[in-house]
């Protein structure tokens, strides 16, 4: 798997605060120069003592069942699948993370019958030292896409929406600017980061001050539109790729205008019930504090402390990346989206098959697909997925072709547990031992 972070997750070069793409070629999101055509693809840094665990994934819905794994512990090991030798790899990965800077770790690997293992380690709260909890609730990050993209290819395929109708249709007269037009940008376009939007992050996260300031109040989504489209486009619909945060915005709104629904709700009632998941939700309106067992999320100050940055109020990436889930439920959603539960198989395809190059920004062979991210396997094959990062919470995953599912959250972002003085060298190096982690999982190594 190769080296990336994409998300709203912090980058201080040139003393911006933006979202954040840590790739074997480039660590920014910014433009790609001139416009160029793309091509479809078919197809202080705190080192606790480690407190580990070493257990089951969570019950999953139905036929999904998690593998009684208590690696360590008197009495051994039940026999299940994923191995106990794959369960000690992932958690021996886990530990090197805790070692290389990251408080805590929270694992989970998958295999295609629904059966899991957990793993948990370093500290969970670094002024107590408590243990991290199995399975625990983590914010997500930009994982939230995905789950915005399920809603929209769901509503595809109850025809209320067009792929590529242009978001006029649904929101008229919202989406103009200078050089940005409704009418000539399509839904297809904000599901796969070509529309050529302007990107709102880098104004509210212009400074950690900034970002501490504006991530403990509520701010409307309207605002973050009207913050984006008060700035140039960045280029031509449909001629370049560039991550941006405001697509899955507007898509937020495309999905309330349609379902005349809250979002949240319609992720809630259209995923979350239909796969049995207790841990996954988008937060409310000035909700800021989880609801059930987790380990705390660290995030470097402005004084350059980690420090305690669990309690957020996510509105501030609401559509684009507030949701909260556990490592063990994210495995069970993406292994949905891909094998038919939430989505036709034409759906699937369409995800899968609309994916564009981004390798220029997310390393070699990596493509985004309508809210996937597909990225090559050391052992060949592609793992599908999309990771996320915001404060206090990194979370890299993937299915491989096998079925196998696997994410690794670590509680603070690699850009703060770098070293500031060669940020973007230590920032690639951190988060890619994160990917490394997820690989050798998929890979069964």
């Amino acid at each position: 798997m190769k080296v990336f972070q994409v998300g709203l997750s912090i980058w201080t070069g040139g003393a911006v605060l933006r979202v954040g793409v840590v790739g074997s070629r480039s660590h920014d999101t910014g433009g790609m120069g001139k416009a160029e055509k793309f091509s479809p693809v078919r197809s202080n840094v705190v080192t606790p003592e480690s407190s580990e665990v070493v257990g089951t994934g969570g019950v999953r819905p139905g036929r999904r069942r998690s593998a009684a794994i208590a690696l360590g512990a008197a009495g051994g090991a039940a026999s299940a699948a994923p191995s106990k030798g794959e369960a000690e790899s992932l958690k021996s990965r886990a530990q090197g993370l805790v070692e290389a800077g990251y408080p805590a770790v929270l694992a989970a690997v998958t295999d295609s019958k629904g059966e899991s293992a957990g793993v948990a380690v370093g500290k969970g709260n670094l002024e107590t030292g408590q243990a991290p909890p199995m399975d625990g609730e983590v914010r997500i990050g930009s994982n939230t896409k995905t789950f915005v993209a399920v809603v929209v290819m769901q509503l595809v395929q109850e025809g209320k929406v067009g792929l590529d109708e242009p978001i006029e249709t649904y929101l008229p007269g919202l989406i103009k600017g200078e050089g940005v037009d409704g009418s000539r940008i399509t839904v297809r376009q904000l599901l796969q980061h070509t529309s050529g939007l302007p990107e709102y992050t880098d104004t509210y996260l212009s400074s950690r001050a900034a970002e501490s300031e504006n991530m403990q109040h509520y701010v409307p989504p309207r605002d973050l539109l009207d913050t984006a489209l008060g700035k140039l486009a960045a280029f031509e619909p449909g001629t370049q790729w560039k991550y941006t945060n405001t697509n899955y915005i507007v898509l937020g709104m495309l999905i309330e205008r349609v379902s005349q629904r809250p979002v949240g709700e319609q992720i809630d009632e259209r995923i979350v019930k239909k796969l049995g998941l207790s841990h996954t939700y988008l937060p409310g309106n000035g909700e800021k504090k989880l609801h059930g067992p987790h380990s705390q999320g660290y995030h470097l100050s402005a004084e350059g402390k980690l420090e305690d940055m669990t309690d957020l109020d996510t509105s501030l990436a609401w559509a684009a990346g507030g949701m909260v889930s556990t490592p063990g439920e994210l495995n069970t959603f993406f292994q949905a989206v891909l094998d038919g539960r939430l989505l036709t198989q034409a759906s699937i395809d369409e995800m899968k098959n609309g994916a564009v190059d981004a390798s220029s920004h997310l390393g070699p062979g990596a493509v985004y697909g309508l809210g996937l991210i597909g990225t090559p396997l050391s052992c060949g094959g592609t793992a599908w997925g999309h990771h996320g990062g915001i404060a206090g919470y990194e979370t890299h995953d993937g299915v491989g072709p096998d079925g196998t599912a696997v994410t690794v959250t670590v509680t603070a972002l690699s850009s703060d547990i770098a070293d500031q003085s060669n940020l973007e060298s230590s920032a690639k190096e951190k988060a890619g031992k994160v990917d490394e982690a997820v690989d050798a999982a998929l890979c069964h190594k």
